[in-house]
């Protein structure tokens, strides 16, 4: 069926005898292996063996990285480069030259062109490695310090292109330990893992389950709901994406749709072992924590970026709905007088970019490494953290006001037709929606109903003039969502420039301009 099981201590060895393999073939401490694949075993196992080793894993998600702008080696020093627009598509020979690989493994067979390149492996290849790595020279311990980088990870690219950052042992190490003070994750838990493993965050519930003795399943995004009904996982890692299609599917599935219908619908489909659902990167909608804290299985959001690592969690010994939790030990969250959010880490991811725009790192990191999150929120008295909006998606009207325009989103995509929204203001006067439908057809009487109820319920200058149905929808595949679906809301308002400007000339129209 396509699955492969390994007990914890049979990973351990494993990732041990690639990590010798991976020695000697002249891969040391702080070189870097980059890893250009979906979810795999091997993927999980190259990963490990990095960290014997005190090498640096980069790992590149397929559909962002696989076509790479092609730029060479640049000479120019780290924290300045950038992929310059309008280059062509290259090859993973780009990502080579580009972030000085050691070794890049990928699931596209290397290109000839006459001649091996050897920097270049197929990831099948991690089998034969470990077959055939020399038991009798065994690795020498390898010790980190918390300043000590062992990835390269990636913005996720809702806006312009992804920017690199080494991430420090002691940013991971702090926030893995923070988790399991809040949910005691032992031997009896399985946690569910289906997001790319290029993401780090993901990889922390592998380093989890090594450290603290509880299992982990890792699947992909494709696979998840056939996985999940095997794997009968005790946690599951997810998208606020991933709990609405889940909800969709259980009250497809539920017969009438009363509590019990649902309960044992959602049952079928996660398993009867949930303690606990986990999201973040996204607000998740209110109605969809309500239905599976209805069904028992509570979803606890969190929030946290990957400048800061995890900054503040919902868990089962605090929780308040609607915030993100209360912060971490070792964080600290500022807020200056107009609500923008400051992180400060007791262990810093970074203190800068590795890879970014010039001027990007200063506009994000202070010199102590406290991060400009560029979120607007506050915290309440018992020190709960409410995120309202992005300071950069604050639209200021022409006559002065500020709209926050998060709290209208949620509210449009509370209903049932409405997947997803993004409100722009085409020309600082009036609001403008354009929604990505629930299905297909679009039921556009719902979402015009929907449109209706919002602009009875905000007040004047927070009306929404028009609605701009996405036929398409947003989706990663069409570039309008990012791999943890999120909106790329510069994108959108690119895909549909046409018809947002239209709106504005329909209005001068019907204003007898």
């Amino acid at each position: 069926d396509g699955s492969h099981a390994m007990d914890l201590a049979e990973l351990h060895a494993a990732a041990g005898r690639l990590a010798c393999a991976l020695r000697d073939r002249g891969i040391g401490r702080g070189d870097r292996i980059g890893i250009l694949a979906d979810n795999c075993p091997e993927w999980v196992l190259l990963d490990l063996a990095a960290l014997r080793l005190g090498a640096v894993t980069a790992g590149f998600e397929p559909g962002k990285f696989g076509g790479l702008r092609a730029i060479g080696g640049s000479g120019v020093p780290p924290g300045q480069q950038s992929v310059p627009p309008g280059q062509h598509r290259g090859d993973s020979t780009d990502l080579i030259d580009r972030y000085s690989l050691a070794v890049l493994f990928t699931e596209r067979a290397p290109a000839q062109n006459g001649h091996r390149r050897p920097r270049v492996r197929p990831i099948a290849e991690v089998a034969s490695l470990i077959a055939g790595a020399d038991p009798t020279r065994p690795l020498p311990p390898v010790t980190y310090l918390p300043d000590d980088v062992t990835t390269i990870k990636f913005t996720s690219g809702s806006t312009g292109e992804p920017k690199g950052l080494a991430a420090t042992m002691g940013s991971i190490d702090s926030s893995i330990g923070a988790v399991q003070q809040m949910f005691g994750h032992g031997g009896d838990d399985n946690l569910f893992v289906f997001l790319p493993l290029s993401l780090l965050q993901q990889r922390y519930w592998i380093y989890s389950a090594l450290r603290y003795g509880h299992d982990v399943t890792v699947s992909t995004y494709q696979t998840a709901f056939a996985a999940l009904r095997k794997a009968a996982p005790t946690v599951v890692m997810g998208v606020p994406g991933f709990y609405e299609a889940a909800r969709r599917h259980i009250e497809s599935r539920a017969g009438g749709g009363s509590p019990a219908a649902l309960s044992a619908s959602a049952r079928r489909l996660f398993g009867d072992k949930i303690r606990y659902l986990w999201t973040g990167s996204a607000p998740a909608r209110p109605s969809t924590l309500r239905f599976f804290a209805d069904v028992g299985m509570p979803i606890y959001e969190g929030y946290g970026l990957n400048e800061t690592c995890i900054v503040s969690k919902n868990h089962p010994g605090a929780h308040r709905e609607g915030s993100v939790g209360q912060v971490l030990p070792g964080k600290k969250v500022l807020i200056d007088a107009d609500g923008l959010i400051s992180v400060w880490s007791e262990y810093p991811v970074n203190l800068r970019y590795e890879y970014a725009a010039p001027g990007e790192s200063e506009r994000v990191f202070m010199a102590d490494g406290t991060v400009r999150t560029g979120d607007i929120g506050y915290l309440d008295d018992d020190g709960f953290l409410f995120i309202q909006g992005r300071a950069d998606d604050v639209i200021v009207l022409d006559n002065g006001k500020k709209i926050i325009v998060r709290p209208i989103e949620e509210y449009l995509k509370a209903s049932p037709a409405i997947e997803e929204c993004v409100v722009l203001c085409p020309a600082q006067t009036y609001l403008v929606a354009v929604v990505s439908p629930a299905s297909q057809p679009p039921d556009a009487d719902a979402i015009t109903a929907r449109l209706a109820a919002a602009n009875a319920t905000f007040s004047q200058d927070e009306q929404v003039r028009d609605v701009i149905i996405a036929t398409d929808g947003f989706s990663v595949a069409n570039g309008l969502l990012t791999s943890q679906f999120k909106p790329r809301r510069e994108q959108i308002a690119q895909a549909y420039a046409k018809q947002v400007g239209a709106t504005q000339w329909k209005d001068r129209d019907a204003d007898g301009y």
